[in-house]
């Protein structure tokens, strides 16, 4: 896919990707004042059909996280959902996809503030296979960086300025050969990782910090507890958890819409469940992409249908 060449939605209208600039001196670039959200589509060939994981509820987060960086977007989530449908359609995906919708302080100025900057909505699609290699666990280390505070940035924001924080965590696991990092939060409680929420499994139990470790609070952290709870009839205890506590656990995985559900092999070189995958993370991580692709009665409900009616308008556009 030529990237330039594709569709995107960009201050209301469709348009092409190299269309749809923004100027140098643009707020939300200098300054970080935007919020985004990740959406997944995923491929169901026997059906022929894409479907959007959650994709109402993602809409719903980003309202809030436009809300505390003083912006509102410009469509309900309804609408946002059918116009993400119509990009989709437009692209002609027939594969797994990314959906980045982003609003963003749009002034091309010098003033560093966040009230009276007029501001800018856009979706971008694109071709996503995943985010990790999920056939092999993920080498951990705990970051020497610690999230954000919730008092210096909003963690339960998608704050474009805020992930400078999980950049800096993800590089120094990477340039020390890690695969990725655990960030702690400002009183040395797990906290989550660069882009991705944690669970650990201990005493056939699921735990996960609680929401005043700083956390962003996932769609698919969520959609991993329910599973954990209705599916498995695992008992599900979010909290705060100690550092020492990674390396007791009987099991360790991430969960993210890009990530899906990736487990961790080792940490800080301590091997976890041998190095590989846990019961626990397999059947989540089974039942969860079931559930992604359309294939799990039970959670129908957590996918959208981008062709459905909508297929004889492919060949419209």
């Amino acid at each position: 896919m030529d990237l330039n060449e594709s569709i995107v939605y960009a201050q209301g209208t469709f348009r092409r990707y190299d269309d749809a600039r923004v100027g140098l001196l643009t707020h939300g670039l200098n300054y970080g004042t935007g919020c985004f959200e990740g959406i997944r589509g995923f491929w169901n060939e026997s059906e022929r059909e894409l479907f959007l994981l959650q994709v109402r509820e993602h809409f719903d987060r980003l309202a809030q996280s436009a809300g505390i960086l003083l912006m509102q977007l410009p469509h309900t989530t309804e609408e946002l959902v059918e116009v993400t449908l119509e990009l989709c359609v437009r692209n002609r995906f027939e594969e797994n996809i990314y959906v980045r919708p982003l609003i963003f302080k749009s002034m091309e100025d010098v003033g560093v503030r966040l009230h009276n900057v007029p501001e800018t909505f856009a979706i971008v699609a694109l071709p996503y296979t995943s985010y990790f290699d999920g056939t092999s666990g993920l080498k951990v280390c705990v970051s020497s960086w610690r999230r954000a505070d919730d008092t210096i940035c909003p963690a339960r924001a998608k704050i474009t300025g805020n992930y400078v924080n999980s950049a800096l965590a993800k590089s120094e696991a990477q340039m020390n050969g890690f695969d990725e990092a655990i960030l702690l939060s400002h009183d040395g409680h797990v906290s989550e990782g660069s882009a991705e929420n944690l669970f650990i499994v201990k005493g056939g139990a699921l735990h996960t910090p609680d929401v005043a470790q700083n956390i962003l609070e996932g769609v698919t952290r969520r959609n991993v507890m329910t599973l954990a709870r209705r599916a498995l009839g695992i008992e599900v205890i979010a909290r705060a958890i100690d550092r020492s506590e990674l390396y007791a656990a009987d099991e360790v995985f991430f969960t993210g819409t890009a990530a899906g559900v990736q487990f961790a092999a080792s940490i800080d070189h301590r091997p976890v469940s041998g190095g590989q995958a846990g019961p626990v993370v397999r059947r989540i991580r089974e039942l969860y992409e079931r559930a992604a692709y359309g294939r799990e009665p039970a959670y129908r409900d957590w996918v959208t249908p981008a062709y459905g009616k909508r297929r004889q308008a492919v060949h419209a556009f």
